[in-house]
């Protein structure tokens, strides 16, 4: 048997992330959870909800989080590493609350929280806790005993969410036809967001044009473009592009569109291109949707060789990941001296989100951070 690995003063993980349909009469229902507050009418969701009747209602994303699951617990398994696993959503079951409601009952105290969101923003950090602080409030208001929550750093540039970015691309280089392949381009896609998050993402003084956001996808690219180069020979031209834009149209959003940017690598006479999602942490609707079916779609019809990359999902690269930032995590608040993982420019990001990290248009309480009214 391994030796115990010490995650005191933690006695649990959990995992949190967006939730997803299950099956077709979960799909209104569900994006009414998304967009509640925003008074959108229930046809405009169903129409909003055709992609996922494309796939028969059912989002990918739960099952992804079921399989990652899986491979955190046989990680921690074999590696001695004693710590129950719990899942929450955001959006549908299991229910955040619920899960955090569960822990209580089963005597956790002090629990560590790993989002599927590995990049600094709004929508990818400071909802999530929101999120928490919403569920601790309700079980403050049950009368149970509050657990204290504390949140892993961005893991955008940890060698375990990196090196299976990495294969990918080069796996798909390879499945272009010979001819083409020298010559393929790049495309660095994640999710497009507005021009004022990205702007305000990170902590208050990395804020201003694209934010943390943006630089830190910029740096994911750089060290894989630069890593494929070293493995391959061959440098590939590469850019940073979005995907799964969704607001209003008067207001300005993080450019250029995937399906843009396709046809002006087209139209300058690029050979083909590879598409490679470091925004997601799998494969879910945006990625099967807004690369698989869209942007392949619009390929099609340039007749333009392209490839997608696979996301990291449940690799085991991965799950060593989370083990060792856990162990990081513990060994900060232990008083241990820690040297944390990180690839690239930027460095190890922050452990607590500080005062005015992604602020919300409108503030609202959020968990797991400096301002966090359940310090």
């Amino acid at each position: 048997m391994p030796d115990a690995l010490d995650a005191t003063p933690y006695d649990a993980l959990l995992l949190l992330s967006f939730g997803g349909p299950e099956g077709p009469d979960d799909v209104v229902p569900f994006l009414e959870n998304v967009t509640r507050g925003r008074g959108i009418p229930k046809e405009r969701l169903k129409e909003v909800g055709q992609h996922y009747f494309l796939f028969g209602g059912v989002s990918p994303i739960n099952d992804q989080n079921r399989a990652l699951l899986d491979a955190l617990r046989e990680d921690f398994a074999d590696h001695g590493l004693e710590l129950p696993v719990y899942w929450g959503n955001r959006n549908w079951a299991p229910y955040l609350t619920d899960t955090l409601r569960e822990m209580v009952a089963d005597g956790r105290r002090r629990i560590l929280v790993l989002a599927t969101s590995a990049y600094a923003s709004y929508s990818g950090c400071r909802q999530y806790r929101e999120n928490l602080a919403d569920s601790l409030a309700a079980l403050e208001a049950e009368g149970l005993e509050l657990p204290e929550i504390d949140k892993l750093r961005h893991y955008f540039n940890h060698p375990g969410f990196l090196e299976p970015m990495i294969d990918g691309v080069i796996e798909s280089l390879a499945d272009l036809p010979e001819d083409v392949r020298d010559g393929a381009h790049f495309a660095f896609s994640t999710h497009s967001i507005p021009t004022s998050a990205a702007d305000a993402s990170g902590p208050a003084e990395e804020h201003g044009d694209g934010g943390a956001y943006v630089r830190q996808h910029l740096d994911v690219a750089q060290l894989i473009a630069d890593a494929v180069r070293e493995r391959t020979g061959v440098d590939h031209p590469w850019q940073l592009v979005y995907q799964s834009r969704s607001g209003a149209p008067h207001i300005p959003w993080l450019e250029p569109d995937i399906c843009d940017h396709l046809e002006e690598r087209h139209a300058a006479g690029v050979p083909a291109v590879v598409m490679a999602p470091i925004g997601f942490v799998s494969d879910h609707m945006e990625v099967l949707y807004d690369l698989d079916t869209e942007a392949k779609a619009k390929a099609e019809e340039l007749g333009l060789p392209v490839r997608r990359s696979a996301t990291v999902g449940a690799d085991p690269r991965f799950a060593a990941a989370v083990r060792e930032l856990i162990l990081e995590r513990a060994g900060t608040e232990r008083g241990q001296e820690v040297t944390p993982c990180a690839l690239g420019a930027l460095g190890a990001s922050h452990n607590l989100c500080p005062v005015g990290c992604c602020p919300a248009r409108a503030p609202r309480p959020a968990a797991a951070g400096a301002d966090s009214p359940y310090a």
